[in-house]
């Protein structure tokens, strides 16, 4: 049987406070469902206050469908004799700690580590399921890109998915022998209590800038939701921030775990120092070790650290750290190279902040080596934080020496609205070196068709996404692919 059939509500419910039950808890629970659609005899349907929707509207349809339990923050006018119903203060959290007991506490069985912040995330989970099954460990993935359990793909659809899922996943990985599962912590999934019932070994912080302010509101209650990570880690655990991000240290002002820091500027548990940079690679010295890695950049470079600091921390030798980091490659979409046969380098990245895509292209102008062209194609998201598209625009003006703003996921806005709002951050000086072209492929061709030998084609926002989803519909979208159309060849390694 596996993990997480056949549990009995007593059980599921046992070691959490403030519940009120409302008929018998000797009842069997085979499933956890949110879609009352979903729900058979033996459910127990947990209603949740959505942004779209209030599941405390489908509670009558779910027990119509058999549920056997009925988790909510307000009980329904009719109760049916049959059920058993929970009332909880905060279903979302409830269903966190539940779904963790149901699917065998998995958490606390794998050494799972979290990372946290704006940018960085997906680099430095990768870089630590890359690295560790390198070291010989069998590991899980659970970020933007994909979910994967060893070699096993398993499509991403959010940066941590909803509690059950995670946990179902996280069963699904110990019941395959992982040790180690490495996972993106997402503010959204700390505020609306995705990671709620989780055992973490470590958490990393990458660095906060604004971001997803459209569901947040304040930046304030960014930092908060990202705190939060910190402030529920155990004694047993590491807090891993950086210390160069002036907010590095209020992630850790409440945590019990053991603070652990690292660092390019100051001195740090993990310190490190960029020795030279360029299209091949990166020299580095991190704890006064010399090392040549073959993924680039600055922002890279502290990747590197935090991910070097959480194996060391999770005890692995240095020496064998390093020599394995040396060999790693960027995850898809992350400052990936192609180069066309006339010489000109094309760069997909999945920049969708202003300051990741300033990371990016503060990379760029660092590894140019005389008057290459930067020419640079961005977008931005709709129905996302419309403060971040003038500031898009202007960072892509300071950097570049041309730029075309075109869609991005236009999602329910028209994309010429979005457009609109970017070219208000465009400089007047720099009118004349800007175009707006809609289509997203129209855009990436101009660019290749504007580009000569040594030129540079950054194509931001996207990165390892292959699609664009517009109005609802995901429709085939490939920035690698298109650009690779255009350069007429293949990537070389």
């Amino acid at each position: 049987m596996e993990a997480g059939q056949g549990k009995s509500l007593a059980t599921l419910v046992a070691n959490i406070e403030k519940l009120e039950i409302t008929g018998s808890s000797d009842v069997t629970i085979q499933s956890l469902i949110l879609d009352s659609r979903k729900v058979t005899t033996g459910s127990l349907f947990i209603a949740l206050r959505g942004t779209q929707t209030d599941g405390h509207q489908f509670i009558a349809t779910a027990v119509k469908a058999g549920a056997t339990a009925i988790l909510c923050e307000e009980l329904p006018d009719q109760i049916s004799s049959d059920v058993t119903y929970v009332k909880a203060a905060d279903s979302a959290q409830v269903m966190g700690l539940i779904a963790s007991t149901f699917y065998g506490n998995s958490s606390e069985k794998l050494t799972l580590v979290g990372v946290t912040g704006t940018n960085g995330k997906t680099s430095v989970a990768t870089f630590l399921f890359q690295l560790f099954r390198n070291l010989g460990y069998r590991c899980g993935l659970l970020s933007t890109v994909q979910n994967q359990v060893e070699d096993e793909v398993i499509p991403s659809t959010h940066t941590t998915p909803d509690a059950i899922a995670l946990n179902h996943l996280l069963a699904t990985m110990l019941e395959k022998g992982c040790s180690h599962v490495f996972m993106e912590v997402s503010s959204h999934a700390v505020a609306q209590h995705r990671i709620s019932g989780l055992h973490f070994a470590g958490g990393i912080f990458t660095n906060i800038t604004h971001d997803h302010l459209d569901f947040h509101k304040t930046f304030d209650n960014y930092i908060k939701a990202k705190k939060g990570f910190f402030d529920q880690l155990p004694k047993s655990a590491f807090a891993l921030v950086n210390v160069d991000d002036r907010r590095g240290s209020v992630m850790v002002q409440n945590t019990n775990a053991r603070v652990e820091t690292y660092s390019l500027q100051t001195l740090a548990t993990y310190k490190g120092k960029m020795i030279s940079d360029t299209l091949a690679g990166m020299h580095m010295e991190i704890n006064m070790r010399e090392v040549w890695f073959r993924v680039i950049g600055r922002f890279n470079a502290y990747n590197l650290l935090a991910v070097y600091g959480a194996a060391v921390l999770l005890g692995e030798d240095p020496e064998v750290v390093l020599t394995e980091l040396s060999i790693l490659k960027s995850p898809p979409g992350r400052f990936e190279q192609f180069h066309s046969a006339d010489h000109i380098v094309g760069i997909v990245d999945y920049a969708h902040t202003p300051d990741a895509l300033e990371n990016v292209l503060q990379t760029i102008t660092e590894l140019r080596n005389g008057n290459e062209k930067v020419i640079t194609v961005v977008g931005c998201g709709g129905n996302r934080d419309a403060e971040k598209r003038p500031k898009m625009a202007a960072i892509a003006c300071k950097f570049s020496n041309r730029v075309i703003l075109t869609s991005d996921n236009p999602r329910f806005e028209d994309p010429n609205d979005i457009l609109a709002q970017m070219q208000k951050g465009v400089p007047p000086l720099d009118y004349k070196k800007t175009s707006v072209i809609e289509d997203r492929k129209e855009a990436i061709f101009t660019a290749y068709s504007e580009a000569g030998p040594g030129d540079i084609i950054l194509i931001a926002g996207k990165g390892h996404e292959n699609y664009q989803d517009i109005k609802g519909v995901k429709h085939h979208f490939d920035d690698k692919e298109i650009l690779i159309e255009a350069f007429g060849n293949y990537p070389k390694s």
